[in-house]
């Protein structure tokens, strides 16, 4: 028997008219209001519509499509820690459009495609996804941000690997979020020559885009900037968070 976690993988792939009588068959709820419905009620659909903006980390500019709270922070979390991929296709959206507001935005014109294509990785701008560490990855069985690239037609490029342990985030003050995770990715190879964009779900202090960047670096690449899907603007600790949220 297909287990649950997969089944909805491929349900998040699948066209609105398939969900649509999933829903009749098998009723479900929100993930972003509790609501019988199917993954996202319209409501919380409508609350998901991205307005890319931008914000910094240190130097690093950072667009981000949603902020990280109340509908927004209920469905990542739900995407990422309890399984429900099936509200993929709404966080893809917003996470393309954090793709394209950085892209066209970088210098020497990393620009998007035209109207009504994805945007595009051009003049050598790779598309890095920051991975889940690998306790992330055997628990969920899948990695959250590749998974949102390719539901947004976008192909990332696997350039960092988890390195050493990191303690869970949640609770940490940000130097000790950035303390915490210095070292905690390696690069894959050398990458002379290469402009890359970073990608990830959730921005908080930056901890985690930051040591990308200085591994990206350390590899000899350049980090244009980074894309994601919500950025948590509040100024004190977060309490309810994914472990890999910073």
């Amino acid at each position: 028997m297909m287990s649950s976690q997969p089944f909805r993988t491929l349900l998040a792939a699948a066209p609105a008219a398939v969900l649509d009588a999933w829903a009749v068959l098998m009723p479900t709820d929100c993930s972003g209001c509790g609501a019988v419905d199917r993954a996202l009620c319209s409501g919380c659909a409508a609350a998901l519509r991205p307005a890319p903006a931008l914000s910094t980390r240190n130097d690093l500019t950072i667009w981000s499509a949603l902020e990280y709270r109340d509908v927004a922070a209920r469905v990542l979390l739900a995407y990422k820690d309890g399984g429900r991929t099936d509200a993929a296709p709404a966080l893809a959206g917003a996470l393309r459009a954090a793709v394209g507001a950085a892209l066209a935005a970088a210098p020497t014109s990393a620009a998007p495609g035209g109207a009504g294509r994805p945007p595009a990785a051009v003049e050598g701008v790779l598309l890095v996804a920051v991975p889940s560490s690998r306790r992330a990855w055997r628990a969920r069985g899948f990695a959250p941000v590749e998974l949102l690239l390719r539901r947004a037609e976008l192909r990332p490029v696997r350039l960092l690997r988890p390195g050493g342990r990191v303690a869970d985030q949640v609770g940490l003050g940000r130097q000790e979020r950035l303390d915490n995770r210095t070292g905690a990715l390696v690069p894959t190879r050398r990458l002379a020559g290469h402009r890359v964009l970073l990608v990830d779900d959730i921005v908080t202090t930056g901890a985690t885009l930051l040591d990308a960047r200085r591994a990206i670096r350390l590899a000899g690449g350049e980090v244009i900037g980074a894309a994601t899907v919500a950025e948590t603007r509040r100024r004190h600790p977060v309490t309810e968070s994914s472990p890999e949220t910073d």
